[in-house]
């Protein structure tokens, strides 16, 4: 018989299981594998493999996340609500966690871990081995144990239902992470753009509690203002998205052509 492969890792929720910031940086733009090691030495524990905004394709993803498993950083990928044949396919193409966003009730959630989640936890087919252990063979019991424990299951809650649904959300077995979209979420309570307002601010204390309850991980997405960000990892945000390459790179030449327009006053 085979013997069992090692452990797999992952860096996102091995964060999140010592109690520490667990940082993701958004993939929207870039489509080289390059940003897989580029993100690890900046310090990041996980990629956000944007499919459901960006143009990011399944091959790109893939690319980029078994790039990313040698590397020492988790490729997490969000698809598009609903669309669980990319979702499982990225999965079995090194993936180790999927976003699902827009996720409102409890019956959403579990559909979820359902479709994304080896028996007995969930339904997902089997696909055979993939990248995770370097192809190598292994049985498929021993894989689909060792990924069910390593993937993260990731829902976004973006709406007062949702919110009003969050404990219940977060008692579904299998669930790992409950991600607030900020964005929408300000938007569909009617206060776009108003990350300090008392209503965002309570969302995230129904929600950590509702982790908090349930042994699940809660998140922060849209808000990249640092001092706003601090005054939710406080409440208990602890999954981070941290910002994404396009915004990134913009900051950054946009200093330094700032700073060389100056060395020659006009």
């Amino acid at each position: 018989m085979t013997p069992p492969g090692p452990q797999l890792r992952n860096p996102a929720r091995e964060a999140l299981d010592a109690g520490r910031l667990s940082l993701g940086f958004t993939v929207r733009m870039v489509r080289s594998v390059e940003i897989a090691p580029a993100m690890a030495t900046a310090g990041y524990d996980w990629l956000f493999l944007d499919c459901e905004h960006g143009t990011l394709g399944l091959d790109a993803a893939a690319q980029i996340s078994v790039a990313a498993l040698s590397c020492g950083i988790a490729p997490i990928v969000r698809v598009p609500n609903g669309e669980y044949s990319m979702a499982t396919r990225v999965l079995d193409n090194g993936a180790l966690g999927i976003v699902v966003p827009h996720v409102d009730t409890a019956d959403e959630a579990r559909e979820v871990v359902e479709k994304l989640k080896y028996p007995p936890v969930g339904h997902r087919s089997m696909g055979g081995i993939g990248p995770h252990y370097g192809l190598r063979s292994l049985a498929v019991g021993d894989a689909a144990v060792a990924l069910n424990a390593a993937n993260l299951t990731v829902v976004m809650l973006e709406t007062p239902r949702a919110i009003e649904n969050a404990d219940a959300i977060a008692a579904v077995p299998g669930v790992d992470v409950l991600l607030i979209g900020s964005n929408d979420l300000c938007a569909e309570m009617g206060i776009p753009g108003q990350f300090t307002h008392a209503r965002l601010e309570d969302a995230y204390r129904r929600t950590v509690a509702a982790c908090r309850a349930h042994g699940k991980h809660p998140g922060m997405g849209g808000i990249y203002n640092e001092e706003i960000m601090a005054r939710y990892v406080d409440i208990g945000a602890r999954f981070i998205l941290s910002g994404q390459d396009g915004s990134f790179m913009m900051a950054g030449a946009a200093s330094r052509a700032g700073a060389l327009r100056r060395m020659l006053p006009a």
